[in-house]
């Protein structure tokens, strides 16, 4: 599980969101066998839809971010609930690029500088909110930070973070949101700038054994922040069988039909946790039959 911290300025005028990812993103990395820079791509996805995810009100609230861009990754996804509860997957799990200019895995080159941040808010009304914004920099955290700015008009500063072994393994992995409530003073403005740029990489911070409560207490430092709350979230994908079902009898009677003619067993296969469900060709007629009674 990963751990997630946010705090709030003593004058509510300011507050932070602070999660360590490292088993969330270790996760998607076992699950989709990323190569290093997609572990780090997806991974900073995940962490940002985790954060924004636990922001959403109802219980029954979901967020989806999905990139579309002209890199090598192809599409990522990643989707949060109201618990911060996250699954993602990604088009080409396996990409190999040189490292950029500066010796660091080159997210951006992976994921690409050319497309668009969708974000896609589920709240149980009639149609959901949807927010789809050019991509900055394909870094992912200033693509949320824009998001942010030119959707919601909320001044927000983003920081994600991914560190991979040379194993491949996950050696520290989360990230940071700071939010700005509109009555926010330019005192209180500077002095949040002023911390942001004293800090150094969030992911190197806990891979140093920083907390989430004390990166928090970084951020708002001289604005005395208090404890808003903690949580517990998770790689969790909600796949089900019955799911499935739904997802076959939504393709309509005549391909049904037409699978079932084949004779042999069709395997769905889950693109965020990698389960398989197997249907015999009997069980893709009787929902052939489900299909014909919903036209």
């Amino acid at each position: 599980m990963g751990y997630l911290y946010r705090a709030i300025s003593e004058d509510g005028s300011a507050f932070a969101a602070v999660l360590d990812a490292k088993d969330i993103v270790s996760e998607i990395e076992k699950i989709h066998g990323t190569s290093a820079v997609v572990t780090a791509a997806l991974g900073r996805l995940s962490i940002a839809a985790s954060l924004m995810g636990y922001m959403l009100k109802g219980d029954e609230d979901s967020i989806t971010l999905r990139i579309d861009a002209d890199g090598p990754t192809g599409q990522l996804v990643a989707v949060a609930d109201s618990r911060g509860n996250v699954k993602s997957c990604v088009n080409n799990p396996v990409v190999e690029i040189p490292l950029n200019s500066k010796g660091k895995l080159d997210v951006a080159g992976a994921v690409g500088r050319d497309g668009t941040l969708s974000v896609v808010k589920d709240m149980g009304l009639r149609e959901p909110y949807v927010g789809v914004i050019p991509l900055v920099s394909g870094e992912i955290a200033e693509d949320i930070a824009s998001y942010y700015a030119t959707s919601e008009q909320i001044p927000t500063v983003c920081a994600l973070g991914v560190l991979v072994d040379t194993d491949l393994s996950v050696k520290s992995a989360g990230g940071f949101l700071v939010q700005l409530l509109p009555f926010a003073d330019e005192k209180c403005i500077d002095q949040i700038e002023q911390n942001v740029q004293n800090m150094r990489p969030v992911s190197a911070l806990l891979d140093e054994g920083v907390t989430p409560e004390e990166i928090a207490d970084m951020l708002l430092k001289g604005l005395s922040p208090n404890e808003l709350d903690t949580a517990r979230p998770a790689y969790k994908c909600d796949c089900s069988r019955s799911r499935t079902e739904k997802v076959l009898i939504s393709i309509g009677k005549t391909e049904l039909n037409s699978i079932a003619a084949e004779n042999k067993d069709t395997t769905v296969s889950c693109h965020f946790c990698g389960k398989d469900y197997v249907f015999t060709p009997d069980e893709i007629r009787r929902l052939a039959e489900g299909a014909a009674s919903e036209e």
